[in-house]
This record gives structure tokens, C-alpha cells and sequence, in this order.
């Protein structure tokens, strides 16, 4: 029986050579190399982070809040490099979820009762 460990490193080292990986990695390299691009997407992360730690906290989002994400959405969309690199994000993710529905079946299956 193999070692659960090596099959996740194994998966890992798949993981760097799939396309959709690849093609994120580009569209990062893409935004990096433009300097006001990649100051607009850290800025985007640190939002985001800002958020999902409030709601984890189950605070609510003040009018503050709804309008820093909204105003930091409309600068995301004019910027190319950055939609680029979301929507290599978003088809990459999709590899994601599958890998982790697959890993998640025995105890999906043990719950079904």
C-alpha cells in the first residue's frame, strides 16, 4: 500500500505541469510585469482578506466596506492583465474542485446512509 503522502506530492508535482497551471502562472507573470496592474491586484487580495476575516468573525460589512469592494471591482475590470489572469484562476479551480470531490468520496459516501 502506498504512503497517502507520496500520492499528495505526486498530485503536486502533476499539479505544476497541467496546462491550466502553466497558464496561470503566465497570466501572474503578465500582471507582475506591469507594475501599476500588480499594485492594483495586491490591493484587491489585501480587500479580500480584510473581508473574509470579518466574516469569519460573523461581522457584518459596513457601507465602507461594500463600497471599497465595489469601487475596487471597477478598477479590476479595466485592467486586462488582471481579468486575464482571474479567468486562468477560475478555469484552474475547476481542476481543484474536481481533485477535492474525488478525495472527499469516502466520506461522502460513508454519510449517505
Amino acid at each position: 500500500m502506498s504512503n497517502i503522502y507520496d500520492s499528495a506530492n505526486q498530485i503536486e508535482r502533476e499539479i505544476r505541469e497541467l496546462t491550466e497551471f502553466k497558464a496561470l502562472q503566465e497570466a501572474y507573470s503578465n500582471v507582475k510585469a506591469n507594475e501599476e496592474a500588480h499594485a492594483l491586484f495586491k490591493d484587491f487580495q489585501n480587500l479580500q482578506i480584510q473581508l473574509q476575516e470579518k466574516q469569519m468573525q460573523g461581522q457584518e460589512f459596513s457601507d465602507e466596506d461594500a463600497q471599497k469592494a465595489q469601487e475596487m471591482a471597477m478598477k479590476i475590470q479595466g485592467e486586462e492583465v488582471i481579468n486575464q489572469l482571474m479567468e486562468k484562476e477560475q478555469a484552474f479551480s475547476l481542476i481543484v474542485n474536481d481533485l477535492n470531490r474525488i478525495i472527499m468520496t469516502p466520506v461522502r459516501e460513508l454519510y449517505e446512509d
